[in-house]
């Protein structure tokens, strides 16, 4: 069989293997996998500690893991913002503080498990229009209330031809951190990373009326490459 001509013999192989086949993190994880690892490196003389610190330190180097995610090139696609499962597939008013008109826009939820990437990524390229964080509760982001409930984070995205999408950040259960890195006026590309919520949430888009939805309650989805719609 021919050898990958773009991988050199010898160590650079191997370590071009390993960053291929192992996802960077993100760096809100960098924190938590340092501490960890101070705990194995002080009860480096304790079996019990020292496990318990390097398993903390894995765990958590997965949990923030930020894979390179490759989007579709298409015009008037919308991706998925998160990896997770397709809770909703309905009709809702998008949330109040964004400004829009309280008129039920199609909505396609995701639930993210403490299993999933939780980086949130671009469902559209565009202008970010508005961002609007609002506090709230901490129910279990599989419940139907999470939506209204929850500690959320909203951006509004417009795209060069006018369309607008809504991702919305939603926390869960054990979610206690939401990390938005765009604010208004920023340019975004489609698949971009533009956030992170930090163990088990979820993710509501809004669509404009009239899109095209392609996607069905129960599907998994990445974030960045799974098309959930065509813009009308």
């Amino acid at each position: 069989m021919a050898r990958r001509p773009d991988l050199k013999t010898g160590p650079a192989r191997l370590a071009a293997l390993i960053r291929s086949s192992v996802p960077p993190m993100h760096p809100e994880g960098l924190p938590f996998v340092g501490v960890s690892l101070a705990v194995a490196l002080v009860g480096r003389r304790n079996r019990w500690l020292r496990r318990a610190g390097l398993t903390s330190a894995a765990a958590n180097a997965a949990f923030f893991r930020h894979p390179p995610r490759q989007p579709p090139t298409r015009p008037g696609l919308v991706v998925a913002p998160a990896d997770g499962l397709i809770c909703v597939v309905d009709e809702e008013i998008p949330p109040s503080e964004l400004g829009l008109a309280a008129t039920p826009l199609p909505r396609i939820s995701i639930f993210l498990s403490l299993l999933d990437a939780h980086v949130q990524r671009a469902p559209i390229g565009g202008e970010v229009v508005t961002v609007a964080h609002r506090p709230g509760l901490f129910v279990s982001a599989d419940l139907a209330a999470a939506s209204s409930d929850n500690e959320r984070n909203s951006i509004l995205i417009r795209s060069p031809g006018g369309a607008e999408v809504v991702a919305v950040q939603i926390a869960g259960l054990l979610a206690r951190r939401i990390v938005c890195g765009v604010k208004p006026g920023d340019k975004i590309a489609i698949g971009d990373t533009y956030g992170l919520i930090r163990y088990g949430s979820r993710l509501d888009t809004y669509l404009p009326a009239g899109s095209d939805i392609l996607v069905e309650v129960g599907q998994r989805a990445l974030a960045g490459e799974t098309v959930l719609a065509e813009l009308p």
